[in-house]
């Protein structure tokens, strides 16, 4: 086990980082097919291709997930995708043709860095060939490049995040893992609900704690929002249909609201996908109680392992 969403047999994973426009996109990819759903919550979302993962709708299984900053143009990140994986040829069959299902959700960066900035469709195939089974780099990468959270106060007070990852292993074969990039309207809290990142003080050192600033009176008249979003995967190898992994993906937005303070705004585009391999029979409840701990262990760790970037703190570096 490595601690990420690579230990989910099946799954790949890889990052591709634009160090100088602060942006970038991370591809978790499942070439032998997975059986997706999807969990929308926020109130700004950008995504691709979400609809087929809802059940009543034909296609069953996709063969990749695309997190990617830049705002809506970053979707085009999954072109990369498509590419890579028709040269492949793995995708759903039609008559002669080969087409890669490639969901993708992004969240907005463009605030931090260059703001002309984005990955494009070369980034997307970058990120693929980058893919491996190893420990998934956290952190200033991929799509956690220009992530940060707490503009309630404007960019300059807010605190840089990142991407993490978690996982967990059941037994019997049954393995849970999560990538997550934070880019939250909100503070990231560990479980006694310390600050961990979140909107700094306008005076003095610490965090103001976004709550406080939304009930203070310069928190109603003077909230600067901008983009924000939390987008990310959860995978498993246990065997799940399409309303199962739709029921997994919205039990997994449990541990984001246990870990973003206040989640589901909306300025936020949170949403986050759920691939399951097909592996091993495993109760629901299980999977996706399970998949709710590692969301929130992963959005700690995506505050944790970030730098200081773009102006911008690390929550280590926010005196307390």
């Amino acid at each position: 086990m490595n601690g990420t969403i690579t230990d989910v047999r099946g799954i790949r994973a890889g990052h591709a980082t634009d160090e100088v426009g602060l942006t970038g996109c991370t591809v978790v990819l499942c070439e032998g097919g997975a059986v997706g759903g999807v969990d929308q919550r926020g109130g700004a979302p950008g995504t691709r291709e979400t609809d087929l993962l809802r059940p009543m709708h034909l296609v069953q299984k996709v063969h990749g997930v695309v997190l990617a900053g830049g705002s809506a143009f970053g979707l085009a990140a999954a072109d990369g995708v498509m590419r890579y994986l028709a040269e492949r040829k793995t995708g759903v069959r039609f008559g002669g043709a080969v087409v890669p299902v490639v969901p993708a959700a992004i969240l907005f960066d463009l605030g931090l860095g260059r703001a002309d900035a984005y990955p494009d469709a070369n980034m997307g195939y970058a990120a693929c060939q980058a893919a491996r089974t190893g420990r998934l780099a956290e952190g200033n990468v991929g799509a956690g490049t220009g992530c940060s959270v707490g503009r309630l106060l404007g960019a300059g007070h807010a605190t840089k995040t990142g991407i993490g990852g978690a996982s967990v292993d059941l037994g019997g074969g049954l393995v849970v893992g999560a990538v997550i990039a934070v880019n939250a309207l909100g503070d990231v809290v560990d479980e006694q609900g310390r600050i961990l990142a979140g909107v700094r003080k306008l005076r003095g050192a610490g965090f103001a704690g976004s709550l406080a600033v939304l009930r203070s009176r310069i928190g109603k008249l003077a909230m600067q929002v901008g983009g924000a979003t939390v987008i990310g995967v959860v995978a498993t190898t246990a065997l799940l249909n399409k309303e199962q992994a739709n029921k997994v993906a919205q039990m997994a937005h449990d541990g984001l609201a246990r870990s973003v303070r206040p989640a589901h705004t909306m300025y936020d585009g949170d949403t986050l996908f759920c691939l399951a391999t097909g592996r091993v029979r495993a109760s629901v409840t299980v999977v996706g109680a399970y998949a709710a701990e590692l969301v929130a262990q992963a959005i700690v760790r995506a505050a944790t392992t970030a730098t200081g970037a773009g102006g911008l703190p690390a929550g280590a570096e926010v005196s307390r």
